[in-house]
């Protein structure tokens, strides 16, 4: 009796014995009926498995239990496995709520420091107004920093290193967490739960400079380690060597570093830095990495390559890393520079004066990459075409370093510039020395008896939104480039053939196909394959695909973002994209200039596209244009262009004409398509305006609906939209495509509604450059052209359900079409012909 009783303690206090409400009862479960059910379980986990029955049936412990039971059984597993899961959800989501919460009140505390510190700046220099005897301020309250003067110490002393290192630590640690800089919120950053972190820049202090706090979910010393490393996060960052490393006393290390930075534009030289780097773990066990300028040249590994360069200052900076309970670290991020703006022309100084671009550049750039990898080593990170993202960032870091190496054309890379008058617009450079990035283990290995040439060129636009003129460079590349040459470096790359362009003349179809890859996790930079559809046209070579494949990355295309640039950066690429492939990049960038003037033009400007939709919305432009002068987008930034083209010695002449016509012929079209962008000029981007000034879009609309009714005997718009620009309103509005077209020999589309510019995945920028024919495929062209004459007869046609193409080559179906004539009123004319595409949609 004794021994039962035990027992039955026993299976208690283990857990072993669950009871299940089933039809009034309780069930009791034995302890080996237990682990023969959770032996099946974690084999056949799905509840319709048969290998579950098969594995029941032969168990003999579980015999004696009724399917029933053993169903109810299987139901509170799941159930209690889904509870786990999500109790351990929310605990990680407490941790990380728990962490942010004490990074908030850091915050909070650090603010009322600040304000007490104004509080008394204030009252101080009040006294002073007040005090007519007073000469001069005492400046003991300012918070300006400055630069300690080390030129008086021995540098090359570790005692004397060491005593820099630990007040560039007390510095760099008032500016993380105190008050020794005037920090002001980040302009545009909105903080919230999807925010990366809180960002600020300085208000008052020497130089520029920029500061982010946020958490991670990465070790404290992982961390350090990759921002350490900072040209694998900082794509304006060329090189770092560290000459000289010793301990320090307290357990740290100093570092005596050179650093090398890329000039974003042709129209500066780049910055070097001669930096002390001091890593340390304070008492509470945070690791800090912080850094500051030393005096003496420190000219690097080459002292000629570093006439190329000038010395900017970096004042203390560094990160504050401070582990968190249950894993995770909270991050302190300062970057205080003097980019010495004097030495760029002034156009260009809003750019090394700014810490709102040190900001966009450095500071929330290391932080973002943090993230990045925090959640690629998560898993949460998913890519395209099988590829593993440290891969594809590697492929994007070799696109951006190759772009700005083509851009600086640094002499230690081998680059020359080729002869000019001095008053070339197109800089023409070659280099002899450097391949295309052949790894060893590639094949196709670049000949010695050839060479890279670059043309490059930087100019000014004014009024014209970067991410709006890169979007468009994007989805329309056939309207600024030139399909020979894309063809000429891809044949080049793919089988060492450098034959001048125009060999074998090939034809662009058109089609462009843009296939995603990955991007970064705010999708603020893209990475995808670009497919140029193209045929030869001799006849040998008639059914032989001519397709071109492009690596692209793209940034700065959101309006909505906070960025520093826009990019658009390619190179050809073998179809079969091998880890190891060589790329040869060229592209655009685009960086403002000037900010702008308000919050309120911000976000009127903010949702400006190259449609009629802002001009559409009366009442919200009505509201944000009262009262503001500058309710336009007036801007200025600077367009660099680079392009890179293999070559063979023999032909180095003649592909430097073509590279410098070619260049000259892309900045044609970019300026083509920047002054219709642009809202001072006459753009497509705002629209035809509702008012008595511009009444073009407001006419049209009219002419479009009367004439629907005049020829068709019905209304194209619903009764309420009787006149006035409600017209305009509901016509833009419409769920079917509406596209008018020239009445021309080869008739040019002259306006599309939203649903007629979805359809065709374009712009109205690009739309009048699209003819009639293009959009249909052969049937569809047939049937057009035997009912053209119908339509000019009677005044309308109906065609019936068919196939038409997108710009993106895309298929699109539709039930039913409505072509008719549009009259001009006053003139009792044809004026275009409308077309309505009734319930369409993508194949």
């Amino acid at each position: 009796m004794a021994m039962a009783v035990a027992q039955q303690h026993r299976e208690s206090s283990t857990g072993s014995i669950n009871k299940h409400l089933d039809a009034g009862k309780y069930v009791r479960y034995t302890t080996e009926q237990v682990e023969a059910l959770e032996r099946v379980y974690a084999e056949c986990p799905k509840p319709s498995s048969l290998r579950r029955q098969q594995l029941i049936r032969e168990c003999p412990i579980l015999s004696n239990i009724e399917p029933k039971q053993i169903k109810v059984w299987f139901q509170n597993r799941r159930c209690r496995e889904k509870q786990r899961k999500e109790a351990s959800r929310l605990q990680a989501v407490n941790r990380k709520l728990t962490a942010m919460n004490k990074l908030l009140m850091e915050e909070n505390d650090r603010l009322q420091k600040q304000v007490s510190q104004l509080v008394c700046e204030n009252g101080y220099m009040r006294q002073q107004l007040q005090s007519a005897s007073a000469a001069a301020t005492d400046a003991s309250c300012e918070s300006v920093v400055t630069t300690p003067q080390h030129s008086l110490r021995d540098a090359n002393n570790p005692a004397g290193l060491l005593s820099i290192a630990e007040e560039t630590l007390t510095e760099f640690l008032s500016k993380a967490t105190g008050t020794a800089v005037d920090w002001v919120p980040m302009p545009g950053m909105k903080p919230g739960p999807d925010s990366v972190g809180i960002f600020a820049i300085s208000h008052r202090c020497s130089g520029v400079a920029a500061r982010a706090c946020g958490l991670v979910s990465l070790e404290p010393t992982k961390i350090a380690e990759i921002l350490k490393d900072r040209p694998s996060w900082f794509r304006e960052c060329r090189s770092l060597e560290v000459f000289t490393m010793f301990p320090a006393g307290n357990g740290g290390t100093i570092e005596l570093v050179y650093t090398q930075m890329y000039a974003p534009t042709t129209l500066a030289p780049a910055r070097d830095f001669w930096t002390l780097r001091y890593t340390t773990t304070l008492e509470n066990g945070s690791l800090v990495v912080c850094e500051r300028s030393l005096s003496g040249s420190g000219a690097g590994p080459n002292p000629a390559a570093a006439s190329q360069f000038v010395r900017a200052e970096m004042l203390p900076s560094g990160y504050l890393i401070r582990p968190c309970e249950g894993g995770g670290s909270i991050i302190h991020v300062v970057d205080h520079l003097n980019l010495e703006a004097w030495s760029v022309p002034e156009v260009l100084r809003p750019l090394y004066e700014s810490s709102k671009v040190v900001a966009q550049k450095m500071t929330i750039a290391a932080l973002r990459y943090i993230r990045q990898i925090a959640q690629e080593t998560s898993g949460e990170v998913v890519y395209g075409l099988g590829r593993q993202p440290a891969v594809l960032r590697t492929f994007s870091q070799r696109l951006s370093r190759g772009f700005n190496d083509a851009v600086n054309g640094f002499n230690d890379d081998g680059w020359s510039i080729m002869n000019c008058d001095g008053g070339e617009d197109v800089i023409v450079s070659f280099n002899s020395t450097k391949g295309l990035g052949f790894t060893s283990t590639h094949s196709n290995s670049f000949p010695p008896t050839g060479g890279i040439l670059c043309a490059k060129a930087s100019m000014l636009l004014q009024n014209v939104p970067p991410a709006v003129l890169v979007r468009f460079l994007r989805e329309h590349r056939s309207e600024w480039a030139d399909f020979n040459v894309d063809a000429y470096s891809a044949a080049a790359l793919k089988a060492s053939s450098f034959a001048y362009p125009g060999v074998r003349p090939t034809r662009f179809t058109g089609g462009q196909i843009i296939m995603p890859l990955g991007h970064t996790i705010e999708h603020e930079e893209m990475l995808e394959v670009i497919r140029l559809e193209g045929h030869s046209l001799a006849q040998e070579d008639a059914f032989m695909s001519r397709d071109i494949h492009l690596l692209q990355i793209c940034s700065g295309i959101d309006e909505n973002a906070v960025g520093t640039c826009s990019e658009l950066v390619f190179a050809p690429i073998d179809e079969m994209f091998p880890d190891d492939a060589p790329l040869l990049p060229s592209g655009f960038r685009i960086i403002p200039l000037d900010s702008k003037s308000g919050d309120s033009q911000d976000n009127l400007i903010a949702h400006r596209t190259l449609d009629l939709t802002s001009s559409l919305e009366v009442g919200a432009a009505a509201n944000h244009g009262s009262g503001d002068s500058s309710s336009s987008y007036n801007a200025r930034s600077v367009l660099t262009i680079a392009f890179q083209f293999p070559f063979e010695n023999s032909l180095q002449d003649n592909i430097a004409a073509m590279a410098r016509q070619y260049v000259r012929s892309v900045i044609s079209s970019v300026q083509r398509v920047a002054m219709a962008i642009s809202p001072s000029g006459l753009s497509p981007a705002m629209g035809p305006k509702l008012s008595a000034g511009s009444p073009e879009a407001l006419t049209l609309a009219n002419w479009i609906c009367q004439s629907y009714s005049f020829h068709l005997g019905t209304e194209l718009l619903r009764s309420d939209a009787v006149g006035g620009d409600s017209v305009l309103k509901n016509l833009w509005h419409h769920p079917d495509a509406i596209l008018c077209c020239s009445v021309k020999s080869l008739p040019v589309f002259i306006f599309a509604n939203q649903a007629g510019l979805d359809m065709l995945e374009t712009t109205l920028v690009a739309l009048q450059d699209i003819t009639l024919d293009k959009i249909f495929d052969e049937s569809g062209r047939k049937m057009l052209f035997s009912d053209f004459a119908k339509i000019m007869q009677q005044g309308f046609a109906c065609l019936p359900a068919g196939i038409c193409l997108s710009t993106m080559g895309r298929h699109v179906t539709f039930e039913q079409a409505i072509a008719w004539k549009v009259i001009a009123a006053e003139e009792n004319s044809v004026h275009c012909l409308a077309f309505s595409f009734v319930n369409w949609s993508f194949v």
